[in-house]
Parts: structure tokens; C-alpha cells; sequence
């Protein structure tokens, strides 16, 4: 039986989960995030989209991103296969680099919005990977790697989301 499309829409919001495969690193050293941080951007003038925020970690990565125009399995298909093929040169192998389908939640709520980028922010730290979040060098956000529109659109969103989440008390933690 074949697997159910990805939901998507035009501003369909995710959060996007791969692993290595077998667990193994996709990251090896600062080349590696470099060159797929390269490849991101490559893809997203490509293939516009919103990067709300993102965490790369040894052997598995999260994006939060919001699609404008393109569908989002055209958006990852085309970033994990040139990171694979890039990889898989380098270490000259030739196997799978994720670990099957990247996980891509939907984001619909501003609650669960403002859930995704804490968790992401917190990954390093919840996996014990770092002791304080500003060691962590490819922790990166929103304001990094985007049009100075997307910039300003991302941080709007958060901080008004933000305010409003804790004016409700939505992120009892």
C-alpha cells in the first residue's frame, strides 16, 4: 500500500526531522554543515521557502520551515539528495546517508509554532551535546541565513506569537 501524501499548501508551516542512517553521522566536521547549509540556501533561491529556525547535529537535523510556492517533497528531495551525493563523495562510499523518509510534521497552531522553535533551540542542550546554548556553533537561527523581509517576517511572527503565548500562559514549561 503506498504511503499517504505530505499534506501542503501554500504557507504550510513544518517541522522537518532526518537522521543518519543506522543513526551515523551526517555531519563529520564544519565542511559538512558548511556545505549543506550551501546547498540549503542553493535550493531555497531555487525553491523559495521561510527557514523559521534550524538545529544541525551529528547524526540527525531540524528545520522549522514554512513553503511558499513549491511542495515541501520537492523542497527536501532535491536538498537531501545533492547533500547525500555531495557526502557520499567525500567519504567515498556510496550508501544511504538518511535513515528512510524525514519526518515533516505540520505546523498549524501558533502554540505548537512557538513548541517547535524551543525544542529545536533546546536540542543541543536536551541531548547533552553542549552545557550552554551559545557553544553551539550550528545551532542557528532564523536571522542567519534569510532575506532581511524574511528577517523581519520571522521575528515579527515569533515575538507577537510570543507575547500573545504568554499573555495565555500557552508554554507552561
Amino acid at each position: 500500500m503506498p504511503r499517504q501524501p505530505r499534506v501542503w499548501y501554500p504557507g504550510a508551516m513544518y517541522h522537518i526531522v532526518a537522521r543518519g542512517n543506522r543513526r551515523a553521522a551526517i555531519f563529520h566536521d564544519h565542511v559538512d554543515f558548511q556545505t549543506y547549509l550551501a546547498i540549503l540556501e542553493d535550493i531555497r533561491s531555487m525553491m523559495p521557502f521561510i527557514l523559521h529556525s534550524y538545529c544541525l547535529m551529528t547524526n540527525h537535523l531540524h528545520l522549522q520551515l514554512e513553503t511558499i510556492h513549491h511542495y515541501i517533497q520537492y523542497i527536501m528531495k532535491e536538498m537531501h539528495s545533492r547533500y547525500a551525493v555531495y557526502l557520499n563523495q567525500r567519504l567515498r562510499t556510496d550508501s544511504h546517508v538518511f535513515q528512510g523518509r524525514y519526518g515533516a510534521r505540520l505546523i498549524e497552531t501558533n502554540a505548537y509554532f512557538l513548541e517547535v522553535s524551543r525544542y529545536i533551540h533546546r536540542n543541543p542542550l536536551e541531548a547533552k551535546m553542549v552545557v550552554n546554548l551559545s557553544k553551539s556553533l550550528w545551532l542557528l537561527q532564523q536571522a542567519v541565513r534569510q532575506t532581511r523581509l524574511d528577517q523581519q517576517d520571522s521575528l515579527r511572527r515569533f515575538l507577537l506569537l510570543f507575547s500573545f503565548c504568554s499573555l495565555f500562559h500557552c508554554l507552561r514549561r
